[in-house]
């Protein structure tokens, strides 16, 4: 109890977290526990419109969202454990006093060897990250993030490669799958931005590769194949937009039926499952992080998110997540989310030819846009042509 932060300290001496809430934070490192003090409690709200009321949650809510949040499973590190030199100022994880593992009787209740700090960990990644690139500097840099590349990056976005599976197709359909055939332009890469930062992947980045990029192949000045692939993103564009117009008419139409406490608790556990393009997906569809999104993991935004949102918002969610999660291929996408709407009655052919009309009005301005600026060279030169008549 001696380790417990000034915050934590002030929240116990006023009785606003229990003996076992104390003892669990008292085990995390100073900044953590600060974090994790907030996860303590939830917001009620249904007594009063202008003010929440914080309720405090059990202490096993506690321990599993330190074990969700916090810990860092070290057999999963893509570093090594006893690499001094990735964080002098820490030396290695085997000696290293954070760790669960170091101290049996302490995290007794924890049952694979985790890390601590958080920080330091970062900074062991990004420390094994520049050695592996020191020592292969041909190593390919590729980005695990779904959506805009970031600038100045050196790292390759998702959508300039296409990583090779290592696991073997579990089914027939898989077997023609890209990602499990191997090319002669295969070769090692390194994850430099995003969640799996230092993992090593085998990919192809060759847009010459007719295995890996085979949409690649047809010549540019083909104007037939060219108009086409304008056609086929400009209907992929369009059915995206609708698609997430249909998402959020529908989640807006869930009404409210669980308590918060309730809502939260299966939000929490389904949210856990998403994958990195799924979470991307809802991240997008409630506006979670635009403001201070930097630097936060999607995970800790959508939990932050979750645990101040009122239970309306949750069960809006709920119902995304539950369409998400459906939506395993193309064409089962498309099932789940017709079905969601159809339950909700939501007007899909209406939201359908909203977005054609967007899309129409956003191509009719880029067009005036290029003629306004095809225009002006001409106008340059008739001007100039003026100035030199009258010299």
């Amino acid at each position: 109890m001696t380790e417990l932060a000034a915050a934590v300290t002030e929240a116990f001496a006023r009785d606003e977290i229990g003996i076992g809430h104390a003892l669990l934070l008292a085990k995390l490192q100073p900044a953590e526990q600060e974090q994790a003090l907030a996860a303590c409690f939830r917001s009620d709200w249904s007594g009063s419109a202008d003010k929440a009321r914080r309720i405090l949650l059990p202490v096993r809510h506690l321990k599993e969202w330190i074990e969700q949040n916090i810990l860092l499973i070290l057999k999963d590190a893509p570093f090594s454990k006893s690499d001094a030199t990735l964080n002098p100022a820490a030396g290695s994880c085997d000696d290293c006093p954070k760790r669960t593992g170091a101290n049996a009787l302490l995290f007794a209740d924890i049952a694979q060897d985790a890390c601590t700090d958080p920080a330091c960990y970062q900074a062991k990644v990004d420390g094994f990250v520049k050695q592996s690139i020191a020592a292969k500097p041909k190593l390919v840099q590729i980005s695990s993030v779904y959506g805009t590349a970031t600038e100045g990056s050196a790292a390759l976005p998702r959508n300039k490669y296409v990583e090779i599976r290592t696991e073997k197709p579990t089914n027939e359909k898989q077997r023609d799958w890209p990602e499990y055939k191997t090319c002669k332009f295969t070769t090692e890469a390194i994850v430099t931005e995003g969640t799996e930062k230092g993992e090593i992947r085998t990919i192809c980045a060759n847009p010459e590769c007719t295995i890996h990029h085979a949409h690649k192949q047809k010549p540019a000045t083909d104007t037939a194949f060219k108009a086409e692939q304008e056609k086929r993103r400009r209907e992929e564009a369009i059915a995206q937009a609708t698609g997430l117009r249909v998402l959020k008419a529908t989640s807006d139409a869930v009404p409210v039926r669980l308590m918060k406490r309730d809502l939260l608790f299966v939000a929490e556990r389904m949210a856990a499952v998403l994958d990195e393009r799924r979470l991307a997906v809802l991240l997008r569809l409630h506006g979670i992080g635009k403001a201070n999104g930097a630097g936060f993991a999607p995970a800790k935004l959508l939990a932050s998110f979750l645990r101040k949102a009122d239970e309306s918002t949750i069960g809006r969610v709920l119902v995304a997540i539950t369409v998400l999660q459906a939506a395993h291929s193309p064409n089962e996408s498309a099932k789940a989310l017709r079905e969601a709407a159809e339950f909700y009655k939501v007007d899909v052919a209406g939201i359908t030819t909203k977005v054609k009309q967007e899309f129409a009005a956003k191509e009719k301005a880029q067009a005036n846009r290029k003629a306004t600026e095809k225009a002006k060279p001409s106008q340059s030169r008739t001007t100039a042509a003026k100035k030199a008549k009258a010299a």
